[in-house]
């Protein structure tokens, strides 16, 4: 055994527990309101200055920032002060912002929780559906992918597929499958009060926020539907249909293009966005530098989901690549796959023509 070698494997391990020990500390800067504080103070702080501001116990304030500090996460200033730079309150604090991401952290705890059923999930080889995460699992994804649709959805995207927006404007019939909690689904139908919209979801969880959040905005063009109890209707009908970061999610993923492809009129879009994976394992370990994060949140979510019943495709996070997809589509009857680029190093976007 070479001495070298084990001290650089042993340093690489305790590496990755740190980054999961960092991530637990991220989600409670985010649900404690830390980082918001530290934002809005707008200044270096003592730990009793945000222990103040937040209402919290200046020694557990104090020891959650030497841990910050140390991630590199908030900066030490010195004199016992620290601040959040305007780049990490674009990231951890403002939820208005396209970067925010401690939406990415809110369901840790749930997420790590379900890693004790996960043995008898490799043993008997069923995963676990979306709702094993609870409501909190519903909440970390819509926060997860809200900042995106509210930023670039109505603005960039859809003025990107050809004549979507013109049908949009005078009156269309849209889909969204896999809607979660609804922000996609109402941001198009605020932009477009002539078109009628239509959410499917399977998860009780999140179909309960986006009622909420449909209450909340007020809207009369939408429809919530439960997916397990009710299909998409096979008559020709949609102008749009979208889905967002679900597909590889999906216990049967060509069972579901099928559906979209009988229910689109034969001038009809469907929009896919899903996760950027290359074609191969190996191109993936060699050029994908979110490799590691995609396989473990496959295990911990997406592939358990994708085999949460018998007979599930098990796509995985990393599963629908740009070859799968063509394949798929041209299965079920799509006849044009165009690839879009929309400076999202995470997901990749498709706009699929019957």
């Amino acid at each position: 055994m070479d001495s070298d070698r084990l001290k650089q494997f042993l340093y690489t391990v305790f590496g990755h527990l740190t980054g999961a020990v960092t991530s637990a500390m991220i989600h409670l800067g985010d649900r404690l309101g830390l980082y918001r504080a530290m934002r809005d103070a707008g200044r270096p702080l003592l730990p009793s200055e945000l222990a103040s501001l937040t209402g919290l116990h200046e020694r557990w304030v104090r020891e959650w920032l030497y841990g910050q500090a140390a991630a590199r996460i908030v900066d030490y200033v010195g004199g016992g002060r620290f601040q959040l730079s305007p780049e990490g309150a674009s990231v951890l604090a403002d939820e208005s912002s396209p970067f925010f991401a401690a939406g990415a952290f809110h369901s840790i705890p749930e997420q790590f929780a379900l890693v004790r059923q996960l043995p008898n999930c490799f043993r008997t080889g069923l995963g676990l559906p979306y709702d094993a995460l609870g409501p909190e699992g519903a909440e970390g994804i819509e926060r997860f992918l809200a900042p995106w649709f509210r930023n670039f959805l109505v603005p960039l995207v859809l003025p990107s597929l050809e004549g979507v927006v013109q049908k949009l404007e005078t009156g269309a019939k849209v889909a969204d499958i896999g809607c979660g909690a609804g922000v996609a689904l109402l941001q198009m139908a605020q932009a477009f009060p002539r078109s009628e919209f239509h959410g499917y979801e399977i998860s009780a969880h999140a179909l309960a926020r986006a009622q909420k959040n449909l209450e909340a905005a007020g809207l009369t063009n939408v429809l919530l539907h439960h997916a397990s109890a009710e299909s998409l209707p096979t008559d020709h009908s949609f102008d749009l249909i979208t889905a967002f970061d679900c597909i590889h999610d999906m216990t049967r993923p060509r069972q579901v293009l099928r559906a979209v492809r009988e229910a689109l009129k034969p001038d009809g879009t469907f929009f896919i966005a899903d996760i950027n994976s290359r074609p191969t394992f190996e191109e993936n370990l060699e050029h994908n530098p979110l490799a590691a994060m995609m396989y473990g949140i496959s295990v911990l979510a997406c592939l358990s989901s994708s085999l949460s019943e018998p007979g599930g495709e098990g796509l995985g996070t990393l599963g629908l690549s740009e070859p799968v997809i063509r394949e798929m589509a041209s299965e079920v009857g799509f006849t044009r796959v165009l690839r879009h680029d929309f400076l999202n190093p995470v997901n990749a976007y498709y706009e699929l023509r019957p």
